[in-house]
């Protein structure tokens, strides 16, 4: 009797068939998914010809010619100018004097690169920290027109970046924050805010308000009992949080063209410029791209543990 009822299947619980064929357009997405990123990565260890030739090549000798394109600055020197230079010091000198070019210096890949780090993290942690504390406040406290203020807030992200683009750009210039750093995180942190308060509301809603209480009758203050209590208890949200503010900021290309040029100009608007002989340098662009992933791929897959639980949390109410 015991064995029959153990034999019988949840009807809660996949069946077989279910499960094979999850598995099977999880795998068919992922392929899709993947394609274009591998197709990138082996785009930047192609040479010029290979990256543009027809039909496109698959199996092809590899190259570093693209990050070597990436990295520096080349000039194109005659062959008796060469002959007059020592002998090549690196693989790398060696690779552009085959090209009969010399390197002339460094490329400003890495100082747009650098910009893109410090706004996009610098705008996350301010978007999340501002969060926090809004979020807070409107889980906790009675305000008047709640509701109200919280619909408005979430309203300033559904502009698109292009009805704003022109006032935000006679503010900056006239305000002086035109191609800065302040100005970018500024303006980042403002448009992910709205984000990170509705996001962090619905976490710290979850929290059992006993936590706190339970917390200042041991004698704690409000604001330690936020940052000691809620704080880590919300944890999840915030990664969750964290993680789509950083996107946003990282892959952000409208307004870093319009407001940036020079000083504080980011990776995604100054990757499609590099230029090499005879138009677009594609397997330096490829090479750029590849580099820009990485930083967002290892923020996200450090925080990884907390991005499900903070997707989920609250979704099932006892």
């Amino acid at each position: 009797m015991s064995s029959a009822i153990n034999s019988v299947r949840s009807p809660l619980e996949p069946s077989s068939f279910s499960r094979k064929s999850a598995a099977t357009l999880i795998i068919i997405y992922a392929f899709i998914a993947l394609v274009p990123i591998a197709w990138m990565v082996m785009t930047s260890f192609k040479s010029a010809n290979d990256a543009v030739s027809y039909p496109p090549k698959v199996v092809f000798e590899p190259s570093m010619e693209g990050w070597v394109n990436l990295f520096t600055q080349r000039s194109r020197q005659s062959k008796e100018y060469l002959k007059s230079l020592p002998p090549p010091e690196t693989w790398y000198e060696e690779l552009v004097r085959s090209r009969q070019m010399v390197i002339a210096g460094p490329s400003r890949f890495l100082g747009r690169f650098l910009n893109s780090l410090i706004i996009g993290f610098g705008s996350t942690f301010l978007s999340v920290f501002f969060g926090a504390l809004a979020g807070y406040a409107f889980s906790r406290f009675k305000i008047p027109l709640k509701e109200d203020l919280l619909f408005f807030i979430l309203s300033t992200r559904m502009f698109p970046p292009i009805a704003v683009a022109v006032p935000i750009f006679l503010m900056y210039r006239k305000l002086g924050l035109s191609d800065t750093h302040l100005g970018m995180i500024i303006l980042y942190t403002m448009v992910n805010l709205s984000l990170a308060v509705w996001l962090l509301k619905g976490f710290m809603d979850e929290i059992p308000l006993e936590y706190e209480e339970a917390a200042m009758v041991d004698g704690y203050t409000r604001l330690q009992a936020f940052f000691k209590i809620v704080i880590p208890q919300a944890m999840t949200g915030i990664a969750a949080t964290s993680i789509f503010c950083m996107i946003f900021a990282w892959n952000e290309y409208a307004f870093a063209v319009l407001l940036t040029f020079s000083e504080a100009q980011t990776a995604p608007p100054f990757i499609p410029t590099i230029i090499g002989e005879g138009g677009l340098d594609w397997p330096a662009i490829a090479a750029g791209t590849v580099m820009f992933l990485v930083p967002v791929m290892i923020f996200t897959v450090v925080l990884r543990k907390h991005l499900l639980r903070g997707i989920t949390f609250g979704a099932v109410r006892k």
